[in-house]
């Protein structure tokens, strides 16, 4: 059985892991409690209705999570610049003619099946980074609207900041709507990433999956372009 030998390259430092799970979890909290504001589940029992609060711990994680999430994306902002190369915001942003080749080289391997070969980029490629610029537009637009929603019922100075768009979107109707239209962009963006994260782990063998959490990837040293990075050499 042919070996190739395999360089261990730290890709995903703690700070970009712990982002990325905090993240998943904000999304997941938002995205199950902000469909039941939407869609309000008619809890029976035969307690009176002022010893039920169950609708308002649903609001509550609501915000709780949408705080949380807010912080934790302005954090990954600071980290693109205070990072490793690998969470640099140059790979977020598609302007290299390279990145655009690559693009369309992952396009044909992830999308159309058209080539079944590995993608040598270590960190984000450029599908990878094109997708997250948009998501985090995504980001900005439901953090900005639903700080402004929450501000009709809040007194916090923070959140008032965020009050001038209700009225831009044409008031509370169309601005809840928006918010929960966007919410499903979350939904479909995870299970893509999912999938995707999946099927490269399977194609290329490096570890994609376990990289996130401990933060390696192996990657076969004569593909990688960087000659001073310290390897730590294994075999399959």
């Amino acid at each position: 059985m042919q070996k190739t030998i395999l360089g261990r390259v730290y890709v995903w430092e703690i700070p970009i892991r712990v982002y990325h799970w905090l993240n998943a979890l904000c999304i997941l909290m938002l995205c199950v409690t902000g469909y039941m504001i939407g869609q309000p589940l008619a809890i029976q029992q035969g307690a009176e209705a002022w010893q039920s609060y169950w609708f308002g711990t649903v609001r509550f994680v609501h915000f709780v999570a949408a705080y949380v999430f807010f912080f934790n994306f302005l954090f990954r902002i600071y980290w693109s610049f205070a990072g490793n190369r690998y969470a640099n915001w140059r790979n977020i942003l598609i302007y290299r003619k390279q990145q655009w080749r690559e693009l369309r080289q992952v396009l044909a391997v992830d999308i159309f099946q058209a080539e079944n070969k590995p993608i040598e980029t270590i960190g984000h490629n450029a599908l990878a980074g094109l997708s997250y610029a948009v998501i985090y537009v995504v980001f900005v637009f439901q953090a900005v609207t639903g700080f402004g929603l929450y501000a009709a019922m809040s007194q916090s100075p923070f959140v008032h900041c965020f009050a001038w768009i209700v009225p831009l979107m044409g008031g509370d109707f169309a601005a809840r709507q928006w918010h929960h239209a966007f919410m499903w962009v979350f939904v479909v963006f995870s299970l893509v990433h999912i999938y995707l994260v999946f099927y490269h782990d399977y194609v290329e063998g490096r570890g994609e999956i376990s990289s996130m959490g401990g933060g390696w990837k192996f990657i076969e040293k004569e593909y990688h372009p960087l000659k001073k990075e310290p390897w730590e050499a294994s075999k399959r």
